[in-house]
């Protein structure tokens, strides 16, 4: 199924809301966005950018706007997609046909055409890289083996981490000073702690 045949199967299938996202479609339609079918609903996009798409649930249906955070807002309809962890979609829920206001939801569909346009889309900041912590043990076995200390700057940061996170979880000092000695023995060799594994 292509995805026209997307599109007109949502829009055909027999749902309560179905005429309440056929209206909200028109209205969309009354723009110059591109219909296409994302995620498994109706999307609206302009220079293949996401706008906001239709959805239907069990009890609303209604628009998610992707950079809803930038709308202006002042009738205060728009909701947080999920509080504390999406920084940027907002959605608009309705419980019935008779809820939507053509006009308003016109407004806010050209708001957020046009601040796409204008470039406002919140951009995911990226996590900052754990900044690497070398155990006691391991950063003077290191300093006494210029060879182990040379094979180990040359590792990746994610298998120095495995070396550090390797002995630093160790409870016993035992079991400490044993993983230490297996560590250098392979760091030498440089290969990772679990390269043989990933290997099979």
């Amino acid at each position: 199924m292509d995805k026209l045949e997307k599109i007109a199967s949502y829009f055909n299938e027999e749902h309560h809301y179905q005429t309440g996202i056929e209206a909200l479609r028109t209205i969309a339609l009354s723009t110059p966005v591109e219909e296409t079918y994302k995620w498994q609903f109706p999307t609206y996009t302009i220079n293949s950018k996401n706008i906001f798409a239709i959805c239907k649930f069990k009890s609303h249906f209604g628009i998610w706007f992707f950079n809803g955070v930038f709308l202006n807002d002042p009738f205060n309809v728009l909701e947080n997609a999920q509080e504390g962890k999406t920084k940027a979609m907002r959605h608009w829920k309705f419980k019935a046909i008779e809820d939507i206001d053509k006009k308003l939801v016109l407004a806010y569909i050209k708001e957020a055409i046009e601040n796409q346009k204008q470039g406002k889309v919140l951009v995911a900041s990226k996590k900052k890289a754990k900044q690497l912590e070398i155990p006691l043990l391991l950063a003077e076995a290191l300093s006494k083996d210029e060879k182990a200390k040379t094979a180990f700057g040359k590792l990746s940061t994610y298998k120095q981490n495995e070396y550090c996170e390797y002995i630093h979880t160790a409870k016993q000092e035992k079991t400490k000073i044993n993983r230490l000695e297996k560590s250098i023995t392979l760091i030498k060799q440089g290969i990772g702690l679990n390269d043989k594994y990933k290997n099979c």
